[in-house]
């Protein structure tokens, strides 16, 4: 499953920008309406330089980098930011380019929205729980007994981050998410000048730009954040990137990959994509003696191409 990040900000701080900057989905840029408004929904491509030349040397027919999936929700207040419990990450974007900012100011002004959604959630849930629990089932009531701990928690100023007791996991807080602020404007992230620059050829736009993408550096710091690596899938039908939790293992790859690979893991083909792109082929790897076979349990390191064997 790809990567999934939630875009929030103030009106006019310009986070439909970066949303249309990231995934090229042209999005209206429109004040906040209603809570009845539907987030945006896009893909980001995540760019990696070794990809092509992984393909030329497979002679594969697609490139496919790895995407995060991107919710830029029309809004702050409880019932909008909800849609993001089931982000990995939250991009909080906040004022850089008018004529007197105050990122401060934005900053903590977010921080107070996601920790009242979380409040509302929490009574939100309980009183559901408190119905069920009326059943009498144990299930129910012992989840009560956790949100009335978490709400007196709440009440008296804390935060769920800071919160000694156990968490019910179907809360999904928002406010234990990472949170990478991203500044708009000309000391962080140029906005307005990356979506337009999104609208060109990638080779027109590299020659306008005359250094790195400031997208880029967003991704850097949400992998950093999640402390993700980028492992390939390389062949002649696709050259494929893809994410994966630093320390998860061959078989939480091939699941990535696809499910039925998971289950009918055998063993599993590693190359660095480094040494690839240098020897020019497998042949040429294998005959220096750097592929290796591995199994299920072998951590995946940054950068290697695996070819996965399976039996289904």
């Amino acid at each position: 499953m790809a990567l999934e990040v939630g875009i929030v900000g103030l009106p006019n701080s310009g986070k439909t920008t970066l949303f249309n900057a990231l995934t090229r989905a042209g999005a209206e840029i429109t004040a906040y309406t209603s809570v009845s408004e539907k987030p945006n929904l896009g893909m980001a491509p995540i760019a990696d330089d070794r990809l092509v030349p992984l393909g030329k040397i497979e002679a594969s027919r697609k490139v496919t980098p790895a995407a995060i999936r991107v919710l830029d929700v029309p809004g702050t207040g409880a019932a909008l930011l909800g849609n993001l419990r089931s982000v990995d990450a939250i991009l909080a974007v906040v004022d850089g380019f008018s004529p007197e900012p105050d990122p401060q100011s934005d900053r903590e002004t977010l921080r107070l929205e996601l920790l009242f959604a979380d409040r509302d959630h929490v009574g939100k849930r309980r009183e559901r729980v408190a119905r069920d629990a009326k059943s009498g089932k144990p299930e129910p009531r012992a989840e009560l007994v956790e949100l009335d701990a978490l709400a007196a928690h709440l009440d008296a100023g804390g935060a769920i981050g800071d919160y000694a007791g156990v968490v019910p996991e179907a809360l999904e807080p928002l406010t234990v998410k990472p949170l990478i602020e991203i500044v708009n404007g000309p000391e962080g992230v140029d906005a307005k000048l990356e979506a337009e620059l999104a609208e060109l050829p990638e080779e027109e736009a590299a020659a306008y730009r005359e250094g790195p993408s400031a997208l880029e550096d967003v991704v850097h710091r949400l992998f950093s954040s999640l402390d993700l690596i980028t492992f390939f899938t390389v062949g002649d039908t696709e050259a494929r990137a893809w994410t994966l939790a630093r320390g998860e293992s061959a078989l939480d790859a091939a699941a990535a990959i696809h499910t039925d690979i998971a289950r009918g893991f055998i063993r599993c083909e590693v190359i660095a994509a480094a040494d690839l792109i240098e020897h020019g082929s497998r042949a040429e790897v294998a005959k220096r003696g750097l592929q290796r076979l591995e199994g299920k349990e072998y951590v995946v390191q940054a950068g290697d191409v695996l070819n996965v064997r399976f039996n289904v």
